[in-house]
């Protein structure tokens, strides 16, 4: 796919156009195990909320350019966990309010057509403004994004607990969330607990644990006596998370 225009966005329907011309089944070139796991999960049409997706990324620790549906645009985002980086032409925080972001939807995951700052091949190092601290992309993610359950790699029976990792990156909170942490930072608790905490709800406990956890701030333990099993939620309209 060739690159996006970085002073813009583009509409999807011009997208659209653009991946029509292209030849079809030119390879991604993502690495097997990766495209196995989105594979997976592109099988599964509940997981279409993006969070997986870039779950999945960091867990393989491979880049990746993700096209993202957002409102009447298309976003482009490349991923680099190992530099805890990411690219694009506009940050998170700049593309709306929390009931846009909620929408996002992949519309495909291709290999990065740019690489991190200091890489040897600095032909394809993109403009130094463009890349941006990743933390603060997966917290924003994971607490206005599409998904409102656990991932799927923390769900199941736990406790979960507060760690110090990346809590240098991570934006700034308070309210309820803000206790929750303190909370989690002396002791560990189910899901079900953290949930019926003031201020707290099922979907709010998991958007935090889901945040925390991408930004390497969570500890998951299955054998804890705190461990109790996930709570079953509500799915929203329309049957997604």
């Amino acid at each position: 796919m060739r690159d996006f225009e970085h002073s813009t966005l583009w509409r999807i329907s011009a997208f659209d156009r653009l991946r029509a011309s292209e030849p079809d089944g030119s390879p991604t070139l993502l690495p097997t195990t990766l495209l196995a796991d989105l594979d997976q999960l592109q099988r599964d049409p509940a997981n279409d909320d993006v969070l997986e997706v870039v779950a999945a990324c960091l867990r393989h620790r491979e880049p990746a350019l993700l096209y993202l549906a957002h409102a009447p645009f298309v976003w482009p985002v490349t991923l680099f966990p190992q530099q805890w980086l990411y690219h694009s032409p506009h940050e998170a925080t700049t593309l709306g309010d929390a009931g846009e972001l909620a929408h996002l939807k992949l519309i495909v995951a291709e290999r990065p057509g740019v690489r991190p700052p200091g890489h040897w091949m600095f032909e394809r190092v993109a403009a130094v403004e463009n890349y941006r601290p990743l933390r603060p992309l997966l917290w924003t993610l994971a607490l206005q994004g599409p998904r409102r359950t656990l991932l799927g790699e923390i769900g199941g029976r736990a406790a979960y607990r507060l760690t110090s990792g990346g809590v240098g990156e991570r934006p700034s909170t308070g309210g309820a969330l803000a206790s929750a942490m303190q909370r989690l930072r002396q002791d560990a608790a189910s899901l079900r607990d953290i949930a019926s905490w003031p201020g707290m709800s099922l979907e709010r406990a998991s958007r935090l644990l889901n945040a925390l956890y991408l930004t390497g701030g969570l500890m998951v333990t299955r054998s804890h006596p705190a461990a109790r099993d996930e709570p079953e939620q509500p799915r929203a309209p329309g049957g997604r998370h």
